[in-house]
């Protein structure tokens, strides 16, 4: 088993550098481990996407979420021996994983995982328009969110704050990251705020704007730990991702953003199982699980909202247009 304070370690590494951050995948022990039924985790075992009894390929801000609910899961499915968990950008994983053969770290990983979630219902979409994946369910929701530096040292109140000129700032890259590219850059465009912070930039691991605005590669990763380092004053992020810090003992704090700009009203987590996996029963189990109270109440305590009843049932992937 690979020890994850070497792959944190690792990461820090990687986040000293725009360049570093460009050219490996940050945090990659963390966003990729294997889950055992005698509760052991292993981190960072891709050719694991290959051989587990479940596959699932998610949005990466759930990641802290992950290791107690596939425990729960796991023990209430016992013929799950193992869950190989990747949590990236949904959009790296749709472009980079499934719709080509992608490599992590030089190594090829499975591009017919069993179980794919993002944070837009267009990507799950375009597996339709494969004919890879035809239902979805709706699982939790969450919003967006300012993280700061602990104490709010700039006395940041809200998101119109991020047109103030004397705040350095971090946020979701536009090219992988849902978050920025279908909920962050709409609400920077609501506020009348999206060229002076963006620059209308389009890259990632980059200053969009020189020395005020750096598009990440992995936010919920590389912006506390700026916001730590004074290399950054404000981010956007989940209201999970400020819930998880602060529960982690971090130097940061939260600022809420008002409705409708913080987008509780769109953001809804959108999943279903491939066609063409291998593991289609427990796939299947997975999902149900999903819809169950001991699930949603473990996604709740991490400060995601509860899908409804609607949400959680299964029902066709709408046509991509």
């Amino acid at each position: 088993m690979k020890n994850p304070l070497t792959s944190g370690l690792m990461t820090l590494v990687f986040l000293t550098s725009g360049t570093a951050i460009a050219a490996k995948d940050v945090g990659k022990g963390h966003d990729h481990r294997t889950f055992l039924q005698n509760g052991e985790v292993n981190y960072g075992q891709i050719g694991d996407s290959y051989s587990a009894d479940l596959v699932m390929y998610l949005a990466g801000n759930q990641f802290m979420v992950m290791e107690e609910l596939l425990q729960d899961f796991m023990k209430k499915n016992p013929e799950v021996k193992s869950v190989f968990c990747e949590t990236i950008p949904p959009g790296q994983i749709l472009k980079g994983q499934l719709l080509k053969q992608g490599e992590v770290e030089g190594e090829k990983i499975n591009q017919k995982p069993d179980i794919y979630a993002s944070v837009n219902l267009g990507h799950l979409k375009q597996l339709k328009g494969k004919g890879r994946m035809d239902q979805y369910m709706i699982y939790i929701h969450n919003k967006l969110e300012l993280m700061v530096a602990k104490g709010n040292p700039k006395n940041i109140k809200g998101a119109e704050d991020l047109g103030r000129d004397d705040l350095v700032q971090s946020h979701p890259n536009p090219l992988t990251e849902g978050i920025f590219k279908f909920y962050g850059s709409e609400m920077l465009k609501d506020l009348g705020l999206h060229e002076k912070v963006t620059g209308g930039a389009q890259c990632k691991s980059c200053w969009a704007v020189p020395n005020k605005t750096w598009f990440t590669s992995r936010h919920h990763r590389e912006t506390p730990d700026r916001i730590e380092k004074g290399e950054a004053d404000v981010g956007i992020v989940w209201t999970t991702e400020v819930v998880e810090a602060k529960a982690k003992g971090r130097a940061i704090d939260g600022v809420a953003i008002a409705a409708p700009y913080n987008k509780a009203d769109k953001v809804g987590y959108a999943i279903g199982k491939l066609l063409d996996g291998k593991n289609q029963a427990n796939a299947d189990k997975y999902l149900a699980y999903l819809a169950t109270d001991d699930a949603q109440n473990i996604y709740a305590k991490y400060g995601f909202v509860k899908a409804s009843k609607d949400g959680l049932a299964l029902k066709p992937i709408p046509a991509p247009k």
